[in-house]
């Protein structure tokens, strides 16, 4: 099958995902539009393995965010989007994995496989733990000084959301190394040399999973821009709260959230692709 047709086939199918994710109320108008570029890449330059994975991403990430929704609802008032997620977001989690495979299908290279497991895994970690990890019956403490903060709080971790992040960097990784393992018998219209059908991906995904969470607490707890609303006193990351706008309390402005998560997922893919050397 010649690349037209791939990327047209991935069209499809990551139109057909899009409408309903959006008609479900997991994406905004924009976040379809991310997610049909995203996907389309992916499932063109990759393969089946590589769109199905993005897909496991988002299936798992959209159910997490609706489990017990009303008990989550306060907390998305402190975060800097709710559970709708626009294109920014689907750049931030799924972007770095589009252009690894571009870069797999122009450069083939073992490393892409395990880079883009990575950096899927830590989008996948961070979200199990922050959906998981809100529901902790214990609340957080912060990654760098171990001091109790609020639930929702950026830079604040859980035993559950540790647990979830595992679970999901595991999840991530054996999704991906079944699917590719199987397309690489014959299901693909190309089988580039990759790690796949190698029992390292697995913990290569768990190690860029887990790094790309940790990443994303540590910047949360010190650069990621945190503001105080002067109306409810609470912290949060948006710039207006409470009808108003709120004043910086840490962190720097220009890194956002979605900034946050960007670069958790180019940590996941620079561990999992620099241990692939090693394996």
């Amino acid at each position: 099958m010649t690349l037209p047709l791939r990327l047209l086939l991935g069209t499809f199918l990551s139109l057909g995902v899009a409408i309903a994710a959006y008609r479900g109320g997991s994406l905004s108008r924009s976040g379809a539009a991310g997610a049909v570029l995203t996907g389309t890449l992916i499932l063109g330059f990759g393969g089946w393995a590589w769109g199905l994975a993005l897909i496991a991403f988002f299936v798992s990430a959209s159910l997490l965010t609706r489990w017990r929704r009303e008990r989550k609802a306060a907390l998305e008032t402190l975060a800097a989007k709710g559970g709708q997620r626009d294109l920014l977001q689907a750049l931030a989690n799924g972007g770095l994995a589009a252009l690894l495979a571009v870069l797999a299908a122009l450069f083939p290279h073992p490393a892409w496989a395990a880079a883009f497991a990575g950096a899927l895994a830590a989008a996948t970690a961070d979200t199990w733990a922050t959906e998981v990890g809100t529901l902790s019956p214990t609340p957080p403490r912060r990654i760098t000084t171990g001091e109790v903060v609020p639930p929702g709080t950026s830079g604040g971790v859980t035993g559950w959301g540790t647990l979830a992040a595992v679970g999901g960097a595991l999840f991530l990784g054996a999704t991906f190394y079944l699917l590719h393992a199987l397309e690489c018998r014959g299901l693909s219209w190309t089988c580039p040399p990759s790690a796949a059908g190698r029992w390292t991906l697995l913990p290569l995904a768990l190690a860029g999973g887990l790094a790309g969470s940790v990443a994303d607490s540590l910047l949360g707890a010190t650069w990621q821009g945190i503001y105080r609303c002067p109306q409810c006193g609470k912290e949060t990351e948006r710039r207006a709260h409470c009808g108003g706008p709120t004043m910086l309390l840490r962190g720097r402005p220009w890194l956002t959230n979605d900034a946050v998560n960007f670069l958790a997922t180019l940590v996941g893919a620079a561990v999992a692709g620099a241990l692939t050397f090693l394996c």
